[in-house]
């Protein structure tokens, strides 16, 4: 064989083993960047994205004094108790007090006071390039599952917690909500035993966690803000919503291949589900299975996360360890 046959093939492998090369590192997930954890004298930022926090002062206020019995400073956004209509202020008012949050390198964390609905609307006008150079926790869930979306498309964890009117609730009462919350901006460990159900699919899986509202998650469908689950564990959970438009929002995310590569699911609180007159006819576990079932990655219900009380922290982008029995199923997050 010449010299010039025995080059081309060395070349020819070289280029095939490069290829290669790329391609796996292309295919291969890149890991967040976490924010600092907190720890006393950083400033916390309260906003309001969504919506109005008319007669909320209190809650804000109790909010506060729980920042500052944790040795953190808590400012507020100059806006926060404006109204129009049904916002917390206007949408450039909304969006100019989450703009300097974020932009502020002195700002360690952003707590949002409450959801509902607004943040959409100002999701396409914020800037990223302070927040990416200055990496800091964005808290919240419900409506802010929007922002959670674009943090995490930026590249960026978050935290899927409690907010400031949850403190509407006494604080004895929502324990597990307020210290889970305090772990994940600390930096304590995070590990949960869900109660088992019989509706458990059962298995073992790893992956980044996504998620939030379901409909939040929907709504962000096909835009830059929908969130890729490919290799990725699922979170969702839900309030007042009838049982066929769960269904119906299930189906377009298979529809759309949301699930095609996803590696578990965790459902969290299906919370005040809305009665239709014409009656579903199985539990929203069993919708949630027959939705699912072209599917085999597990599933575990029960996870204590949404709109009821008991509002366990979740670190959004962190990569997760779900175990799933019918008995018993535990997420271990990474530290």
């Amino acid at each position: 064989m010449s010299r010039i046959s025995l080059t081309t093939i060395f070349c020819c492998v070289i280029l095939l083993f490069g290829k290669e090369l790329i391609l796996a590192q292309a295919l291969t997930p890149k890991k967040l960047i976490q924010p600092p954890y907190l720890k006393a004298g950083d400033t916390v930022a309260i906003v309001a994205p969504s919506g109005i926090l008319k007669n909320r002062t209190r809650e804000i206020e109790q909010a506060k004094a729980l920042l500052i019995s944790w040795g953190l400073r808590p400012i507020l956004g100059q806006h926060v108790f404006n109204q129009a209509n049904h916002f917390a202020g206007t949408d450039d008012e909304r969006c100019e007090d989450l703009q300097k949050a974020i932009d502020d390198p002195k700002i360690k964390a952003i707590w949002c006071a409450r959801g509902g609905y607004g943040t959409v609307r100002i999701l396409d006008r914020l800037n990223w390039t302070e927040f990416k150079e200055n990496p800091k926790w964005i808290i919240g869930y419900s409506d802010i599952t929007a922002l959670h979306n674009q943090i995490h498309n930026e590249g960026i964890e978050s935290i899927h917690a409690m907010m400031c009117t949850s403190l509407e609730d006494d604080p004895e009462t929502i324990k597990e909500t307020i210290s889970t919350f305090k772990d994940a901006l600390f930096g304590n460990s995070l590990n949960y035993s869900l109660k088992g159900s019989r509706y458990n699919r059962i298995g073992k899986a790893s992956g980044e966690l996504v998620g939030g509202n379901l409909t939040m998650l929907h709504t962000m469908l096909g835009s830059k803000s929908s969130i890729d689950t490919s290799n990725k564990i699922l979170f969702i959970e839900e309030i007042g919503e009838y049982k066929y438009h769960i269904d119906r929002m299930l189906q377009s995310f298979k529809r759309a291949g949301y699930f095609d590569n996803c590696n578990g699911l965790i459902v969290g609180d299906m919370t005040k589900l809305r009665k239709n007159t014409t009656v579903w006819g199985t539990s929203i576990e069993q919708l949630i299975l027959d939705a699912l079932s072209d599917f085999d990655f597990p599933i575990a219900f029960n996870m204590p996360a949404g709109h009821e009380k008991d509002n366990r922290a979740l670190i959004l982008g962190r990569t997760i360890h779900l175990s799933v029995s019918i008995e018993e199923s535990k997420v271990v997050f990474e530290n």
